[in-house]
């Protein structure tokens, strides 16, 4: 049985492979990454939806804390999706420059998102949650991106 923080932290991992490999798309050419930036930009909406339509409803429902980590994931999801439009459209614009700029400053932020979901919202939801985690997840890996 696979825990709610080991599959969602492995889909950070899948997301993190597939930016690695966005960069080193990006480093010979703009045009040859926009597949490929397209992948991470679906695979980390994806993570983002199982997180916020499943995950995260299950926590503030089973806690009643709606108002704390979950609001700010939320929040920082929101700015993640900001900027991945932003890179989006660097790369429709060709401007190099501007790509790798957002894509270090996309990053940043993921990582740090990453970091604060992995040691302590996860940790967080595997107590509260852990009796409902195969549900939880069976319905993670259903899910279909709106």
């Amino acid at each position: 049985m696979k825990t709610i923080k080991e599959y969602l932290t492995n889909d950070h991992r899948r997301c993190d492979e597939i930016f690695a490999s966005m960069e080193d798309a990006a480093n010979n050419s703009l045009k040859d990454a926009k597949s490929i930036t397209q992948e991470f930009v679906e695979a980390s909406e994806h993570h983002f939806q199982m997180e916020e339509r499943v995950m995260f409803a299950e926590f503030e429902q089973k806690t009643g804390m709606t108002e704390g980590p979950t609001a700010m994931m939320r929040q920082e999801h929101m700015q993640m999706r900001a900027l991945m439009k932003q890179l989006m459209d660097s790369l429709e614009s060709g401007d190099k420059d501007k790509f790798f700029g957002l894509s270090e400053t996309l990053m940043i932020l993921l990582q740090q998102h990453n970091m604060k979901e992995e040691q302590m919202l996860y940790t967080m939801a595997q107590q509260h949650l852990s009796a409902d985690s195969d549900r939880i997840i069976a319905m993670m890996d259903s899910m279909i991106v709106e």
